[in-house]
């Protein structure tokens, strides 16, 4: 029996109304659950690019790549482990104010971050954090006994390390 791994999905696609169902639909029908989508524009005019991670066997990661790859709006897609990427994810945290600039381990935890400051108001602070999911979570855990108020992560964007996505394939 294969053994369930984490795969991202890369679809490009068409800019077309509906399309984020009938994708999501080939996910429900195969039972795979999605960990995280993210979709935005490419480097290419009018082509989206949607990065899906998802946990699922080799096997099931394929059979579900060549029914997207079927669908009629979708140019190309490709699957990959995360050694096969260079991926992040970003996350926003708030929190107290004068936790961060009175105690020693507030200013600690921002250099050994690499936080990036992008609000602080009397009542709270702001920052960001770009990373992988266990430095994101890692840092959560930190801050909550120091008064974590709110917590935001965005969905893994990625590029494959051996790929060279859409624009050569346009092009040949």
């Amino acid at each position: 029996m294969d053994r369930k791994e984490e795969f991202t999905i890369t679809i490009y696609t068409e800019n077309d109304i509906g399309l984020i169902n009938r994708i999501a639909l080939l996910f429900f029908k195969m039972k795979i659950n999605i960990s995280s989508i993210n979709a935005g524009p490419t480097e290419i005019f009018d082509v989206q690019r949607f990065t899906i991670v998802a946990t699922d066997t080799e096997d099931n990661i394929r059979k579900l790549t060549y029914l997207l790859e079927k669908q009629v709006d979708v140019l190309k897609v490709y699957f990959h482990t995360n050694e096969e990427l260079v991926w992040q994810e970003i996350a926003l945290y708030k929190v107290p104010t004068k936790i961060m600039a009175s105690q020693k381990k507030g200013i600690q935890i921002l250099r050994e971050y690499k936080i990036t400051i992008i609000a602080i108001r009397k009542d709270y602070t702001i920052f960001e954090v770009t990373g992988h999911r266990d430095e994101i979570n890692e840092l959560m855990e930190i801050l909550k006994p120091l008064g974590l108020e709110e917590f935001s992560r965005s969905s893994r964007i990625a590029l494959s390390k051996n790929g060279h996505g859409l624009n050569r394939i346009i092009g040949e």
